[in-house]
């Protein structure tokens, strides 16, 4: 586990008010057990933050972009898979505080409880630093994906999933929706991909889409 300092550090931002980032580094589940703020209010204010940058990012990398390639963009970039892998990069599943129940079922590497504490952490940093320290964060690890012209690096597991398999001849790849829960605004999906017959992943998304790419990221972990 991280040290609070150390991940103060990968923020490169020192808290003011250290329970800010705390309460984002809180689940609901141990709120619960703890009567105490979950992060999902932080969540809210990052959400809206983390939106609003990247927009006026998109609005001004590209000024010829029309509005629906804007907005596709804008989505991709803030996605659940694009959250996770922030949140990998800081080690936030390390110092994440989670409730009995979670810490076994594994909380601590879920996607969708990582990518809604990367929302949070956003969120602390502009109400205890304003808006300079939020941005910092999302320029170095969300917004570099983001070329000058609008073009945006891509991170495709499936097609190098596919690609590696095809090293191995006979071998085929199937996903699987093997879990929906959440109401309509807010699903979550979750999909498992087997190679050969045999399964290799497992992912979770707010879209299938979203699901099978994470699912294609964990089997590319372990076959490579």
């Amino acid at each position: 586990m991280i040290p609070m300092e150390e991940l103060q550090a990968k923020l490169n931002y020192h808290f003011h008010d250290i329970e800010l980032l705390k309460t984002a580094l809180t689940h609901s589940s141990y709120a619960n057990e703890h009567h105490m703020d979950s992060n999902e209010r932080l969540e809210f204010v990052g959400d809206s933050v983390l939106g609003m940058i990247v927009a006026a990012a998109l609005y001004r990398a590209a000024p010829k972009l029309p509005e629906g390639r804007m907005t596709r963009l804008r989505a991709e970039l803030v996605c659940e898979q694009s959250l996770w892998e922030v949140s990998e990069a800081l080690e936030l599943g390390t110092v994440l505080r989670l409730g009995r129940g979670e810490e076994l079922t594994g909380g601590r590497t879920r996607p969708s409880i990582l990518a809604d504490c990367v929302e949070a952490v956003i969120a602390a940093l502009y109400l205890d630093g304003g808006f300079e320290p939020a941005k910092a964060l999302i320029d170095k690890y969300i917004l570099s994906r983001l070329g000058p012209d609008g073009a945006l690096e891509q991170h495709d597991n499936k097609t190098l999933l596919q690609e590696l398999v095809q090293r191995t001849p006979g071998q085929s790849i199937v996903y699987t929706l093997t879990g929906e829960r959440g109401p309509d605004h807010d699903k979550r999906f979750t999909v498992t991909v087997a190679v050969g017959g045999v399964t290799v992943g497992e992912g979770e998304g707010r879209t299938k889409k979203e699901a099978e790419q994470m699912a294609a990221r964990t089997a590319l972990e372990l076959l490579q």
